[in-house]
């Protein structure tokens, strides 16, 4: 069994050189949540330095709030924003020799993605426009994941080792009580529960089917560098194999 293990990079929580020896996959912040220029060739050094598949991480414009402010924005408007961070990105990835791999949607950018077909539609035009061989990374069973497909694109389901998740496969929202699992053991375990069964347990007790493709680690925990090496270890011992 084979799983990508990417992990969100270039926020500005000093852990990026660690977390790129535990990861597959890398997604960096394009400017409009967090990171600038200068993280973002960091960033993408490291990355190709340690043979870890770089993607972009763009979001809404809300550097204020970390890209989780909910925004209704036109369809045409979300996508010259995706075509200036993902671009962006990818011109930093050519001038040091690498290659983008993928694009992830970051915060409620994402979330809504997920449940908006308007707008999932607009982040995969903005992909397929970029790069038809970029994959694009989304929720399980989402509709990013549906509008990517719609487009062309590879897609690759994602799962939260850390997140709470509702009975209908969503994840559970960072207002509301439940969202975060700080629980070591409780993260491994449904971790694993989705990569080798497809399940994962809702806050209510109902289980949900997920395809569990890549696995998102957050880098801004506060333990998230243990987390990562105690992950890495249970894929270790329960023959999963990381790979991009």
């Amino acid at each position: 069994m084979v799983v990508d293990l990417n992990a969100d990079l270039g926020e500005g929580c000093g852990s990026d050189a660690a977390l790129l020896d535990l990861v597959s996959s890398a997604n960096i912040a394009c400017g409009y949540h967090a990171g600038d220029a200068q993280t973002m060739q960091a960033c993408v050094r490291e990355a190709i330095k340690k043979g870890v598949a770089i993607g972009a991480h763009p979001s809404f414009p809300d550097r204020e709030n970390f890209g989780r402010t909910a925004m209704n924005l036109p369809p045409d408007t979300v996508f010259a924003q995706m075509l200036y961070q993902i671009g962006a990105l990818q011109a930093i990835t050519r001038a040091e020799g690498g290659q983008l791999r993928h694009v992830k949607p970051h915060g409620m950018l994402y979330n809504q993605a997920a449940k908006d077909a308007t707008l999932a539609e607009a982040i995969a035009r903005a992909v397929q426009a970029v790069d038809p061989g970029l994959i694009l990374v989304g929720l399980a069973g989402s509709e990013l994941i549906r509008a990517g497909e719609r487009h062309g694109l590879v897609t690759r389901e994602e799962v939260f080792a850390d997140r709470g998740y509702r009975a209908d496969g969503s994840l559970v929202p960072r207002s509301e009580p439940g969202a975060l699992i700080d629980q070591e053991e409780r993260a491994l375990e449904q971790t694993l529960e989705m990569v080798q069964n497809g399940r994962v347990k809702s806050l209510t007790g109902e289980w949900a089917n997920v395809r569990a493709q890549t696995v998102c680690l957050h880098g801004d925990g506060e333990h998230a560098l243990a987390f990562a090496r105690r992950l890495r270890e249970a894929f270790s011992v329960n023959n999963i194999k990381i790979s991009a």
